[in-house]
């Protein structure tokens, strides 16, 4: 198995494409939110599958979790991310938030 990481550029890149996604929609729905970063995410895995690639899927996965629990927080008018009151099974369950 070749030793392919995603380099830095291209995860900044991903990021900053989420980032917008999400700042864009900040009084949408959260399903609709999901349905459009939805995609990104699928094809970036995709793309990213080959070689080692857990801890930057880790990273990014862990990412748009707090930006979810942010949007859900802020939402419901209260501080944190919502730990204890959101699972993660609930918000890949649930919300349907892509997982790979």
């Amino acid at each position: 198995m070749p030793l392919v990481m995603p380099q830095m550029k291209k995860r900044t890149e991903l990021l900053r494409k989420l980032k917008s996604i999400f700042n864009s929609s900040r009084s949408q729905p959260l399903r609709g939110v999901i349905e459009q970063i939805n995609p990104i995410l699928r094809g970036w895995v995709n793309y990213f599958a080959i070689g080692h690639s857990s801890r930057c899927f880790s990273f990014i996965r862990l990412w748009v979790e707090k930006k979810i629990r942010r949007l859900l927080a802020k939402a419901r008018q209260r501080q944190g991310f919502g730990w204890k009151r959101w699972s993660s099974r609930w918000l890949y369950d649930g919300l349907g938030l892509f997982s790979e």
